[in-house]
């Protein structure tokens, strides 16, 4: 049976970020994911686990400046040093939140920077983060994303981030496949999940025109859910869409799964 994760970094906009544990619990969700929690002590956004009976699925390591459109820097060259720092800071959060899914942001490609060594920089980052988790339960995920919405996004489709992912040789390494993502860059979406099924360790989902809820573009969520299902496919599926309106109003969708 589909397990749905509220994505709080997108929905239940409508309220502050710390009432938006409540208002996913409140909502029927179990599981809750955002892009970072680091803007908030750790035991508090614990708290708001514990007081909601939710499990926190995901969240990305430390991803660059975000309000200055960065998108990552796992594939960045000179950042090697940050991109360190900022795995000790997510796997702290992890390890407090108890949760067992960090998401890698490679970043954009850069005027100037060879395309190889970007490659070489992002596994090799995925591999220090592979050690650092090694021991726990904490997968490391690394996601690919359209160019439409990230112009320049160096990793987009799903064979770099399996090259990528294989190239670690480590078992803690997996594909973040988003459906959403991948259905712009790729189509063809059930063979994809077929060929790659073996290296994916989390789905994240949208609908496709304007990345809104399930129903409302092209995508057929009532057959690829329960296709995941029938695949034996047990783990969490992001919801990280935004709302076309109110979130509640625009749930009717996810009834069945809630």
């Amino acid at each position: 049976m589909t397990k749905l994760a509220a994505n709080l970094s997108m929905m239940f906009n409508e309220v502050d970020f710390l009432d938006r544990f409540a208002a996913a619990a409140n909502a029927g969700f179990k599981g809750v994911e955002y892009l970072f929690p680091y803007d908030y002590p750790a035991d508090q956004i614990r708290e708001k686990l514990d007081q909601n009976g939710l499990t926190q699925v995901l969240f990305d390591f430390p991803a660059g400046d975000w309000a200055a459109s960065e998108r990552g820097i796992a594939a960045l060259p000179d950042r090697t040093r940050e991109f360190e720092d900022g795995v000790g800071k997510a796997v702290e959060y992890a390890k407090v939140l108890g949760c067992e899914r960090l998401t890698v942001l490679a970043g954009k490609t850069r005027p100037g920077v060879d395309t190889e060594q970007m490659q070489k920089t992002l596994v090799a980052n995925l591999k220090f983060a592979s050690n650092a988790v090694s021991g726990t339960d904490i997968t490391v995920l690394l996601e690919a994303i359209n160019t439409i919405d990230i112009p320049g996004y160096s990793v987009s489709r799903t064979n770099q981030s399996r090259a990528a992912v294989e190239a670690t040789g480590a078992s803690n390494v997996k594909v973040q496949y988003d459906i959403y993502h991948m259905q712009i860059m790729e189509g063809n979406l059930t063979r994809s999940i077929d060929a790659n099924f073996d290296v994916i360790g989390h789905y994240q989902l949208a609908d496709n025109p304007g990345r809104h809820e399930p129903g409302s573009g092209e995508i057929n969520y009532e057959f690829l859910l329960p296709y995941l299902d029938s695949r034996g496919y047990d783990g969490w599926v992001g919801c990280e869409y935004a709302p076309a309106g109110d979130t509640l109003a625009g749930l009717s969708w996810a009834a069945k799964y809630l």
